[in-house]
C-alpha cells in the first residue's frame, strides 16, 4: 500500500490523480476494518487459549488498559464468515413475464443484506435469470437457490459431499445425510398432515475455478430459505466459531405463519458438517 501511495504522488493529471486517490482512501480504510477485525478476532482466540490480559499487552507491546480497549474495538470476528468488504445476493427470478421473484426468496435476499449491514459490509441484491445461469467464480457471492431452479447450483449441490438434495420416489424433495441415510423432508409436502414448516441446505460449497467459496442456501420451498437465513441471522457468531471459513453443509429446519409467511422459529437438523479435504477434490 505504501507503494501505491507513491505511485499516486507521481500522477501528474490532478484529474486522474483525485480520482486514484479517492479510491485508494477506501481501499485504504476497508483494510484498517478488516484488520481491526482480525486483531480483535486474535485477542480473543488468545483469551479463550487461557492467555491473561498481562499475557496479551506483553504480546503486543502495549499496556493492559490498551488491550482491554482494543479487545472490542473493531467489527466483530464473524463479520467475516459473509464477505470482507462487500457481499451479492443472489435470488432467482420466477416466471411472469417481467422481474419477478418469489415473495420468501426477497425476504431472504433482505434478511442476508441486513445482516451484511449490521457487520459494516456493503450489500447488493442481484437476481438469477429463468435459465439459472450464475457465475459462482467471485468474491463475496450469497446465493440463494435450489437445484430446481438453476442448473448450475444443482451441480453445487450434486457434488456436495455430506449432504444429498434430490427427489424421493414419491416426488418429495428430500435432503439426505450421505452418511447415515436419514432423509430430511419439507412438513409442507407430508401426505397425511401436512403442516406450516420447511427445511433447507445452508452451507458454504468451493467455487468452480477452485479458487474460493460461496454461501449457499437452498429450501426445498422458498419460505425454506427464509428460514435458514433467520438461523443464520441468530447463530452467525457459533457457525463462524465452529466452520470458520471452510466448507461445510448443514440442514435448517424453520416455522412459519401460512398467512404472513413470517419465520416463527428456526433450527438445526444437523451440526455443521465440515467438508473433509480429501471429499474436496
Amino acid at each position: 500500500m505504501i507503494e501505491e501511495v507513491r505511485q499516486l504522488a507521481q500522477i501528474e493529471n490532478d484529474e486522474i490523480r483525485v480520482r486514484e486517490a479517492l479510491r485508494l482512501m477506501a481501499e485504504l480504510q476497508e483494510g484498517v476494518r478488516e484488520t481491526a477485525r482480525i486483531r480483535r478476532e486474535s485477542i480473543k482466540r488468545l483469551r479463550d487459549q487461557g492467555h491473561s490480559m498481562a499475557d496479551v499487552a506483553r504480546l503486543m507491546g502495549v499496556s493492559r488498559a490498551r488491550v482491554a480497549q482494543l479487545k472490542d474495538a473493531g467489527p466483530a470476528p464473524e463479520r467475516v464468515f459473509l464477505g470482507i468488504e462487500s457481499i451479492r445476493v443472489a435470488v432467482p427470478e420466477r416466471p411472469g413475464g417481467r422481474r419477478l421473484v418469489a415473495r420468501a426468496d426477497a425476504a431472504t435476499g433482505q434478511t442476508v443484506i441486513r445482516l451484511a449491514h449490521q457487520h459494516g459490509l456493503k450489500a447488493d441484491l442481484e437476481y438469477i435469470p429463468l435459465g439459472g445461469e450464475i457465475d459462482l467464480n467471485r468474491e463475496g457471492l450469497v446465493v440463494v437457490c435450489g437445484p430446481e431452479t438453476s442448473p448450475v447450483t444443482a451441480a453445487a449441490l450434486r457434488a456436495d459431499p455430506v449432504l444429498d438434495f434430490s427427489q424421493l420416489g414419491d416426488g418429495r424433495w428430500a435432503i439426505t445425510e450421505r452418511e447415515t441415510g436419514v432423509s430430511h423432508t419439507s412438513p409442507t409436502d407430508d401426505p397425511v398432515k401436512p403442516g406450516n414448516g420447511d427445511v433447507a441446505f445452508l452451507g458454504r460449497h468451493p467455487r468452480p475455478d477452485g479458487e474460493g467459496v460461496f454461501l449457499h442456501i437452498a429450501g426445498v420451498h422458498a419460505i425454506g430459505s427464509l428460514g435458514a437465513a433467520h438461523y443464520l441471522q441468530g447463530h452467525l457468531a457459533e457457525l463462524y466459531d465452529e466452520v470458520g471459513m471452510e466448507p461445510f453443509s448443514m440442514v435448517i429446519a424453520s416455522e412459519h405463519d401460512p398467512d404472513t409467511e413470517e419465520i416463527l422459529s428456526s433450527r438445526a437438523l444437523t451440526p455443521p458438517l465440515r467438508h473433509r479435504r480429501d471429499d474436496q477434490g
